[in-house]
Order: structure tokens, then sequence, then C-alpha cells
């Protein structure tokens, strides 16, 4: 674009410079994918694993190679072992801990709620769980077992209580941050306090929500192998005990990987969850 200006009789083509777009720069990973980053680095990893196992760098009874962990879940897809299949040993697992993960959602979310609204709620919730919420899971396991018994009672309940605190603690936490001015306008407009909770609190904390659950279900995954070392005949865990006692240890990575893939897929399901109903996280 130009334009035309005059000069002792000569006409001249004066550039006009267009007006200039400033890209601004993101922080923090928002866009783009890792997946190639991630396969890259499982890939590495598996190699260093190899190597080493295949120099002799450590003896085969400690570190069997990746190609024996892979025969040997093969052998107890097909035999089983410590008494019982492969699924049956991690369909008790994922009984556990599904059953302990809604149990501790569908209470700790209207706890974390009613918190986060109420201050007398705040005052009478808060000192229990914030005595109990620091103490590691195993520490009060034993008080489980004398109140509840070895059954799927107790393990369930010391599951429930380590997820509990995280979910009720996030969905706290989502209330607190709720902009006030976002309430004031529905509230001018005539919104009801169920409205208001529905349509206002709920999903602005459901981010904090659903980041709490992942965090919970990975405590959990690590509270419910550690209640299945100690009493229980089912389980993933209790396979990991099995073969440790006798250094199985390729039975050990096979554990060790199916824990890995279930709670890998759980976090991955509350991923797609959160996607699905809160895609502007990240994005304001």
């Amino acid at each position: 674009m130009s334009s035309v200006s005059e000069t002792r009789g000569v006409v001249v083509n004066a550039p006009v410079d267009q007006p200039k777009t400033v890209q601004m720069k993101g922080f923090g990973v928002r866009e783009g994918s890792t997946l190639a980053i991630s396969l890259v680095t499982a890939a590495v990893l598996v190699a260093i694993w190899w190597g080493i196992a295949k120099l002799g760098l450590v003896p085969r009874l400690f570190l069997p190679t990746p190609q024996e962990v892979i025969t040997q879940i093969g052998a107890v897809y097909r035999d089983g072992y410590a008494g019982a299949s492969l699924w049956e040993h991690v369909s008790a697992s994922l009984f556990r801990i599904a059953t302990a993960a809604a149990i501790a959602m569908v209470v700790g979310i209207p706890v974390g709620l009613l918190m986060g609204l109420n201050r007398w709620a705040k005052g009478i919730f808060d000192t229990p769980i914030e005595f109990y919420w620091p103490l590691p899971p195993l520490a009060y396991l034993p008080l489980m077992i004398i109140w509840l018994g070895i059954g799927e009672t107790s393990k369930v309940t010391l599951l429930v209580l380590a997820m509990f605190a995280p979910i009720c603690l996030s969905a706290q936490s989502g209330v607190r941050s709720l902009p006030i001015e976002r309430v004031n306008a529905a509230r001018s407009l005539g919104a009801t306090p169920f409205q208001l909770l529905v349509s206002i609190v709920l999903p602005s904390a459901l981010p904090e929500i659903l980041t709490g659950i992942r965090i919970a279900l990975g405590i959990g995954w690590g509270t419910l192998v550690a209640a299945e070392l100690i009493a229980s005949n089912r389980g993933i865990g209790y396979m990991i005990m099995s073969a440790s006692q006798f250094l199985a240890t390729d039975v050990v990575f096979v554990g060790i990987g199916i824990i890995a893939t279930c709670a890998f897929a759980f976090s991955a399901a509350v991923r797609l969850l959160e996607a699905t109903l809160v895609p502007w996280k990240g994005k304001s």
C-alpha cells in the first residue's frame, strides 16, 4: 500500500508501513503433544534396563531382562500364580480400588463443598481431617484389622480414608478459589442458593476436584498394594509378596507392570473426563 505525494512537480509513491501484530508467547506447557517425547523416554529406559541386565552388571536373580519379564507375563496369564489366576488377582485389586474411590468421591466431594461454603462445617471437619491426613495409611492399618477383621471391609475402609482427604480438600480449595464477582452476578440475576451451587460453585470447583481425584487414585494404589501385602489371599500386592518370598523377581516385575498399567489407565480416564467436563482449564 502506498500514498502519493507531490514535491516540486514530481509525483512520488511513498510506501506506508503496515500495522504490525505482536504474537504473545505462551507460558508453561499448554500447546503441543508430549507423546513422542514420552515414547522416546520409555524406549531409552527399557534399553538401559536391557543393557544392564544383558551385560551382567546386576545378577539376573535381582534384575531379569525385559524378555524374561514378558515371558513370565505369558506364564502367569496361562497358569496363574499363588493359587489364583491372573484375572482373579487383578479383579480383586480393581474391585477394592473402584469401590473405595466411589465411596470417597460420594462422601468427600459434598463434604469439601460444604467446608468451602460454611465456616461451621469447616471448623467441624477440618480438625479430624488435618489430624489423620499426614499419617501414613499403614500406621492405622492395624487398627482397621483389629476393628474390622482381615476381610474386604478393613481394606476398603483403609482405602477410603486414604483417598477421602485429598478429594475433600481439593473440593474445598475449588470453592475458596471461586471469584466472588461471579457469585454476585448470579445473585443479581435472581439465582437461588441451589442454582448457585449447581450452576456456579460446582462447575468452578470441578477442575480442582478432578485434580484431587487423580492424586487420590495415586495414593489409593500405593495403599492398596501395602494392604494386600499384610492380610489377603488375592490381589496384585499379594502376588508380588508371594513372588518376593521365593525370589521370583520376574513375577515381581510383572506385578509392578500391572499396577503401573492400571494406575495409568485410571489417570487417563480422569484426564479424559477433565477434557470433557472442563475444556476451559488452563486456557484463561
